[in-house]
């Protein structure tokens, strides 16, 4: 059952940043990155979830500005978070993907990015070091995961890759 909290965690933090495209594509290379990862990286994934997506912060200039669903929702969290009183540290997802923390009070901590672009950089690298026997990718045509493991798959994937710059190279002649 939900309760009127979980109801506007959701609708106050989560819907808006899921409407963003980028933001929606970080979560899913969360989620990506989890298929067929070892127990131990599917909790430091769900960590790195937890610090990002729920309660991350990023840089945008010289301000602090909260980005985690879980901060967004919380009036009293969010004012915390930007007080003295939590520590402040820099997201770097080794450390961050291990780090514990509560979930039924303000978090101690919290992994600030440069950016957010940052942060999304920073997982892609960390996904890289994720060992297992195979890459995966989400298909926006056919809406499906795709496991790539074979030669056809890459060649596929590097066909669309390439009609997808034929697309941006002729936008980028229309806009000269």
């Amino acid at each position: 059952m939900f309760f009127c909290s979980d109801i506007c965690h959701e609708l106050l933090g989560h819907v808006p940043l899921f409407a963003d495209p980028s933001f929606a594509q970080f979560s899913q290379e969360i989620g990506l990155a989890s298929l067929g990862a070892p127990d131990d990286f599917i909790e430091k994934l769900a960590t790195v979830y937890w610090f990002t997506v729920e309660f991350g912060l990023c840089k945008e200039g010289d301000s602090l500005k909260a980005y985690g669903a879980g901060l967004l929702s919380s009036f009293g969290e969010l004012q915390y978070c930007l007080s003295s009183k939590p520590e402040i540290q820099p997201l770097v997802l080794e450390k961050t993907s291990v780090q514990k923390y509560p979930v039924t009070e303000f978090q101690p901590i919290y992994y600030v990015a440069e950016s957010f672009k940052d942060a999304k950089e920073k997982l892609r690298k960390f996904a890289q070091t994720i060992p297992r026997p195979f890459s995966v990718r989400y298909n926006p045509y056919t809406q499906r995961i795709e496991v790539l493991d074979n030669a056809k798959q890459l060649k596929n994937l590097a066909d669309t890759i390439n009609s997808e710059i034929g697309i941006l190279c002729n936008a980028l002649q229309k806009l000269k």
